[in-house]
């Protein structure tokens, strides 16, 4: 049998997840034989860990998610630091930066977002370029731009209040700098947050040091300065940190004539309006699916490769509920699924004074959404019953403090969880992940962070991590 040739353009996190998962399902490529294309000039790596690159708590060295004899090892033809050029549909090829080309049954493009720069007057040249001191906040190379302006004392300004904004605001203020949060909005993160938790984040990140200015836009950028807002006040900045959002990179999507919405539009099987073209990750519109977080891609690239492979031909994508945690050391909050309902039951506990804020929104006995600030253990609970949809307990006062369990009154054991039950969510690692990283010889709670990069995020799981290396460890067969 001839292997099918699939060729990926994209090597950045839905790329390379999907490449994993397509060797998984075939190790030794005799269903698929895989190409993967990727401009940057990096190996791919978490972006979800920049945060902690920019703060100084893990160093791009161990970001990346393959090692360096990952395409050999895998039979997987990588060409880093090459773009795709253009496709030619009716005769199945990619024409590369290079001038090769490659020829495909499948096309998947993988091809992320790119940082959008608001039309602030100074914040480009007049070649189109980013002003010297100014930087997006994307990729390892913006971080390295970030981090060399990053000096004790300096003041730099961040242009946005969303969750990339906030979290390379908290990573700078760690490294000393003065750093002042400009957001148009009148609440922080508001596509997560309504404003009474956004009112709650806004004083705690001021308790910690950041300078928040709400309902302000940025009118001009003077190199040197800084920063006139639309009400005429002044932020010093000597350099201007852009976090105004993303855009899906569409455009040889649109080039070659696919149907475009904001995003890639794909259908359940993540084909594009050409079938023999699918569209996975941040470039991809599917219903129902949240733009900028890291788990559709996860799920997608399992889907697809379950397709492609021919391992489950009845595989479907259908969305996947949104669940975002701010990496920010200091502020613990967890926003799940709908947290703007109104026709809900909708339950609140607001206490500012001590940074704290949590509101459960259910439909049906099930959690359907929440905002989990300043409650860490609330936030591991609630968690675990909006994945596993288990009916809510009747006194919401004990799952809004995170004093219920989903199955009854007692936390479950780790031999009680699901194969499948996420317990790393920075990296997607589940609980079997974890199993078989034991099984191959990682047998403490270090060479599981090794062998799987649990732990590595937003630390919110390492309690977790530590329970089901110990109960691996006192179980007399290995599960």
């Amino acid at each position: 049998m001839t292997a099918r040739r699939v060729v990926v353009v994209g090597y950045g996190m839905a790329g390379a997840r999907f490449a994993d998962e397509v060797r998984r399902r075939d190790p030794a490529g005799e269903r698929v034989a895989l190409t993967v294309v990727g401009a940057e000039p990096h190996p791919a790596y978490n972006r979800v860990l920049l945060s902690a690159v920019l703060a100084g708590t893990m160093p791009p060295s161990l970001v990346g998610l393959h090692g360096p004899d990952w395409a050999v090892e895998t039979g997987v033809d990588l060409r880093v630091g090459v773009g795709a050029r253009s496709v030619d549909r009716v005769g199945r090829t990619v024409t590369l930066s290079d001038e090769s080309t490659v020829e495909y049954d499948a096309l998947v493009l993988a091809t992320g977002s790119r940082a959008w720069v608001p039309p602030v007057d100074g914040l480009r040249t007049e070649s189109g370029a980013l002003a010297p001191d100014v930087a997006t906040f994307r990729d390892l190379d913006d971080c390295a731009a970030i981090i060399d302006h990053a000096r004790p004392g300096a003041p730099i300004a961040v242009l946005g209040g969303g969750l990339l904004g906030l979290e390379a605001a908290r990573g700078l203020l760690g490294r000393g700098c003065l750093v002042t949060v400009v957001h148009p909005v009148g609440h922080l993160m508001e596509r997560q947050l309504d404003p009474a938790a956004g009112a709650v984040l806004a004083k705690t990140l001021t308790d910690l040091g950041i300078d928040v200015r709400l309902g302000r836009s940025a009118a001009q950028h003077v190199s040197g300065d800084g920063l006139k807002l639309d009400d005429g006040s002044h932020v010093p900045a000597e350099l201007v940190v852009v976090a105004a959002g993303a855009r899906a990179e569409v455009g040889i999507a649109e080039s070659i004539g696919l149907s475009v919405r904001g995003g890639i539009v794909v259908d359940d099987l993540l084909r594009t309006s050409d079938p023999r073209i699918h569209a996975i990750g941040d470039c991809a519109t599917h219903p129902g699916t949240a733009a900028g977080l890291v788990q559709p891609a996860w799920d997608q690239a399992t889907v697809l490769a379950d397709l492609l492979t021919g391992a489950d031909p009845a595989a479907r994508y259908r969305s996947t509920p949104a669940v975002t945690r701010l990496k920010a050391r200091g502020v613990d909050l967890a926003a799940l699924g709908e947290t703007h309902a109104e026709d809900a039951e909708v339950i609140t506990l607001h206490d500012p004074a001590r940074g704290r804020y949590a509101k459960l929104v259910l439909r049906d006995d099930r959690v359907a959404g929440a905002i989990v600030l300043g409650f860490p253990d609330a936030a591991a609970t609630i968690t675990e019953f909006f994945d596993t949809g288990a009916p809510a307990p009747a006194d919401r006062l004990a799952l809004l403090l995170g004093r219920a369990n989903p199955g009854g009154a007692q936390p479950r054991s780790p031999a009680q969880l699901p194969d499948d039950a996420l317990v790393c969510r920075c990296n997607t690692v589940t609980k079997s992940r974890l199993v078989e990283a034991w099984r191959a010889g990682a047998t403490d709670v270090p060479a599981l962070v090794a062998a799987t990069r649990a732990t590595t995020g937003c630390g919110t799981c390492t309690d977790s991590t530590r329970a089901i290396a110990e109960w691996l460890a006192t179980t007399p067969e290995r599960p």
